[in-house]
């Protein structure tokens, strides 16, 4: 699985590898620190967290990571991930996580990588995508909306955060770039 491409042409998601750390490291902002990683990374941090990724797509597990790849020769923009199974989610659902690096938002590459995840879920079984949106977070909520998600509730977590629920249904029409 670790030769799995997802591409649009412009963009191009394939599962992350050790490969990424520093290119994660050094795009790594306050941004994703506080919508995304829930702290700042080291790089003992971030290997392992690649590492275990890994394992997940080594074992068909129910985290699938990729990294954001555009430009020639490809740069990592950014990371999406599915997990196929959560406490909050209900079966068929996936969660869908993403985050661009500074240097890459604003150019439509999020709402490219959510429509190729998205594709790829479907195509895994998934019948429903969920992105759960901090409230103060309104970059990550228009992603969600241009990429068809619609807004359904809002949702407190065990440790008390509040997340808004955008969702697709992959069983009616059609996902976009299938």
């Amino acid at each position: 699985m670790h030769d799995l491409m997802l591409t649009d042409g412009a963009i191009t998601l394939s599962p992350l590898n050790l490969d990424d750390v520093d290119d994660h490291l050094a795009g790594e902002d306050e941004r994703l620190v506080r919508w995304l990683n829930g702290g700042p990374g080291t790089r003992a941090g971030i290997e392992a967290y690649i590492r275990h990724c890994l394992e997940q797509w080594a074992d068909s597990g129910p985290l699938r990571a990729f990294g954001v790849r555009t430009g020639t020769p490809p740069s990592l923009a950014g990371t999406i991930d599915l997990r196929f199974q959560a406490p909050d989610l209900a079966p068929g659902q996936v969660n869908i996580a993403y985050g661009l690096y500074p240097s890459w938002r604003g150019q439509g590459l999020a709402t490219r990588a959510v429509h190729l995840v998205c594709r790829y879920a479907a195509a895994e079984g998934a019948a429903e995508g969920v992105i759960q949106v901090d409230p103060e977070n309104p970059g990550s909520a228009a992603v969600a909306r241009r990429a068809g998600f619609t807004y359904v509730k809002r949702a407190r977590e065990a440790e008390g955060n509040r997340l808004d629920w955008y969702v697709r249904d992959f069983t009616i029409g059609t996902v976009p770039g299938r």
